[in-house]
């Protein structure tokens, strides 16, 4: 079967990078709200006046108005100059308004985000709920953000205004107007709008999965009562090859911890290890979602202590009953002293 070639129209193409070249070089000048106001206002209220008279009010008060040569000046120069008709125009002043709620929007974006992290204070560190919120946050936001950016035009091409402010309406009401007549010259609003609010999601936004695990595991080790100032990082003397995550003492005895939220088959780097340091206490701290009957047992034969998610310790009652191995809850200065005696 033939499947016939997708082709864009040249005048479809032009009309969508436009816009978006507009969209990305109002980013870069970085508007205050008052001087995209200005601009705004500059434009509803010269509706009478020929195109080039209010492209030459709008290139006064740029000149007149923002710092002379500065980056901003410049990159508004820049986005007037590939203004030549009024449609271009009509397209930069929708530009303008989208750069103007993009914040709102992205603040609403963000807003899942935020609830879910508040979940965080309630929850034990190295559980597995807490390192599912850590890990979807960056993706929460982004997916809230497409599908806000979705609703937010399907809206305002329905000409729908009553899912803001009243008075804000009259502003939603004249973006509906412009989304609907450039979307019938070629416009696509939200596709190309969603590409310059993805890079402000993601600029905004500070992944915490991943490396993260380390960070919540030292908060547990000075919240139990270690100093951070005596927690180094440390590559074993006699295998240079294994970097303990965690190093101190603790009552004049020696602990390794090495940290890593799946262990796959890291773990056995670690066993080699346990068979040439001399460190008094070797720990490994791990969710324990890849954790096999067979792999714990491997651990414990070399004497390496484990750690595991709680919510994974409750659930296999084999890691109940082998000595050496704990629910991450039970991670407490008392617990590391113990260790001690069984090695």
């Amino acid at each position: 079967m033939r499947v016939n070639k997708i082709k864009i129209s040249d005048n479809k193409f032009d009309i969508n990078l436009k816009f978006y070249f507009f969209l990305k070089y109002l980013l870069k000048a970085k508007l205050t709200d008052a001087q995209s106001c200005k601009i705004l206002t500059i434009y509803s209220t010269a509706i009478s006046r020929t195109f080039d008279e209010i492209k030459s009010a709008i290139n006064q008060y740029i000149l007149k108005n923002i710092k002379g040569r500065s980056n901003k000046q410049n990159f508004l120069f820049e986005l007037m100059d590939e203004i030549h008709n009024d449609l271009e125009l009509k397209l930069f002043i929708f530009s303008l308004k989208l750069y103007a709620i993009k914040d709102l929007l992205l603040q609403e974006a963000k807003l899942n985000n935020i609830l879910d992290i508040t979940k965080l204070e309630e929850l034990d560190p190295l559980s597995l709920e807490y390192d599912k919120i850590t890990l979807y946050s960056p993706y929460s936001t982004r997916v809230n953000g497409a599908l806000l950016s979705l609703i937010f035009f399907d809206k305002i091409e329905r000409q729908e205004t009553n899912f803001i402010a009243e008075k804000s309406e009259a502003f939603i009401r004249s973006l509906s107007d412009f989304a609907i007549e450039l979307k019938n010259a070629g416009v696509e609003p939200n596709q190309i709008f969603m590409l310059m609010f993805s890079e402000s999601i993601n600029q905004s936004i500070i992944s915490d999965s991943g490396s993260n695990y380390e960070d919540r595991i030292l908060s547990v080790l000075t919240t139990i009562g270690l100093k951070q100032e005596n927690i180094k990082k440390f590559h074993d003397n006699a295998d240079k090859s294994t970097e303990f995550d965690f190093f101190f003492e603790l009552d004049g005895v020696v602990y390794g911890i090495g940290a890593k939220r799946t262990l796959r088959e890291r773990y056995k780097q670690f066993i080699k290890t346990a068979q040439m340091s001399k460190i008094d206490v070797m720990i490994e701290i791990t969710l324990g979602i890849d954790l096999t009957e067979e792999k714990v047992k491997s651990i414990r034969n070399y004497n390496v202590i484990l750690f595991v998610a709680d919510e994974v310790y409750q659930n296999f009652s084999y890691l109940k009953i082998m000595d050496g191995v704990y629910s991450s809850k039970d991670l407490t200065i008392q617990t590391l002293k113990s260790l001690a005696c069984m090695t």
